[in-house]
């Protein structure tokens, strides 16, 4: 564990003050973003009464920020990862404090729209602040810890919510308003980011390109529709259905999700260690035949404890395809395509996680809450699917390609140089 999370050069270089203020960060927006998660569902449920349909509704508009990430993030092209970081938890603290003035379905959209548009920021920019901090083949180690570490943050988020609403169970506001402090403290400390490529220092930021969509990255953006329309089914349906059919209050909840959040902090470092050491394609193949187990399973055990445990299995493997995505497309993509093919990934992701919680909003007035989930499992079958496809070696861009051949032929100059001098 030690050699995983070790910067090169030591903790006194500037990538090991990078390790850190992004340890932080992470840190912070773990904490900000589960812990505000967890409460949302019976927030909604218990003061802004929604109904079963319009949690599909406002999950939809949810993902209309994401959708539009890579506008955003092309406007901003010329603002450094870090300060864009910095900036999108500002949004997302504002966000957050707008709940409080909440009172119902309408009011609270601006609101939702707002943090949505700060946290999908943050979820593609970390990312890509991570893989600068080292070179490629230790990309899913770094990006397993961090992970790690954003489960951290959120487990003792999760924990004070659950002591706290044992006792005072209508203490909304005052969480969202502690979850947008901690956020902009996030902002601070990713602010001094150093500027970093494979985990050395440069002496300017790396020009990135505004936009990119690329026919070399097309397997990148299919995992990302497949696994953005996957994630937003169990994300939308899954806490509400412990809420509303299992009758769980915001203990019960809160219970659960730490439990999920202690799996998934403890194996996240591990999951990108086998991305690492195993290859996207066996990892990500396996992952997606454990989505069909644990949503399948979801859908057809009628029993609390078993769709519970089922949840946290879910939870376990989560933190893989992300990871797994991204660092498949460090392994395809020439550096300065690598933060907007991120953020063109998210925006693809979401264009069918804004339909598909929709459609299944409105297929629960007619069915029970088992069939989202079979879709669910469709999507990850596909997916598995696809995955077989991938090998990053023959896949790279031929920009990309060019790019290792220069720098093996520089090597081997070198090398020649120094055998040179040494007869």
């Amino acid at each position: 564990m030690r050699d995983v999370v070790r910067p090169l050069g030591g903790w006194s270089t500037p990538a090991g003050r990078g390790y850190i203020l992004l340890a932080v960060m992470t840190l912070a927006f773990g904490f900000a973003l589960n812990t505000s998660t967890t409460v949302t569902t019976n927030y909604f449920t218990d003061v802004l009464h929604f109904t079963g349909p319009q949690f599909g509704y406002i999950t939809a508009i949810r993902e209309v920020p994401g959708f539009l990430l890579i506008v955003v993030t092309a406007l901003l092209y010329r603002m450094s990862q870090q300060r864009l970081t910095a900036l999108a938890l500002v949004v997302f603290a504002v966000g957050l404090v707008g709940f409080v003035l909440a009172t119902g379905f309408w009011s609270v959209v601006p609101w939702v729209i707002l943090g949505s548009l700060g946290f999908h920021t943050v979820m593609q920019t970390q990312y890509a602040l991570g893989m600068n901090l080292t070179e490629e083949s230790r990309s899913g180690r770094v990006l397993g810890v961090m992970a790690g570490i954003t489960q951290a943050g959120a487990l003792v988020g999760m924990g004070a919510v659950f002591f706290v609403f044992l006792k005072w169970p209508q203490l909304y506001h005052e969480v969202f308003l502690a979850c947008a402090v901690i956020a902009l403290l996030g902002g601070v400390a990713i602010f001094g980011f150093p500027h970093l490529h494979e985990g050395r220092p440069l002496r300017v930021q790396m020009q990135r390109q505004r936009m990119v969509l690329a026919r070399d990255y097309r397997y990148y953006y299919v995992l990302n529709i497949l696994d953005g329309a996957r994630q937003q089914l169990f994300f939308s349906f899954g806490l509400w259905v412990l809420v509303s059919h299992f009758g769980m209050g915001v203990s019960g909840i809160s219970l659960v999700v730490i439990v999920s959040t202690v799996v998934a902090m403890a194996f996240s470092p591990w999951a990108g260690r086998m991305i690492d050491r195993r290859g996207e394609r066996w990892t990500l193949s396996a992952i997606n035949v454990a989505y069909i187990v644990a949503l399948g399973g979801y859908a057809l055990m009628d029993n609390l404890w078993l769709a519970c445990a089922f949840y946290v299995l879910y939870s376990f493997i989560a933190p893989f395809s992300p990871i797994g995505a991204a660092t498949y497309l460090r392994k395809i993509a020439v550096p300065q395509d690598i933060a907007p093919s991120l953020a063109m990934g998210v925006t693809l992701m979401h264009a069918t996680a804004i339909v598909v919680p929709v459609v299944a909003g409105v297929i629960l007035n007619f069915v029970g809450y088992q069939v989202p989930f079979f879709i669910g499992c469709g999507f990850a079958l596909v997916a598995a699917l696809v995955t077989l496809r991938l090998d990053p070696r023959r896949q790279r861009s031929a920009a990309r390609a060019a790019l290792d051949d220069a720098a093996a032929r520089a090597t081997a100059d070198e090398a020649a140089g120094c055998q040179a001098v040494g007869a």
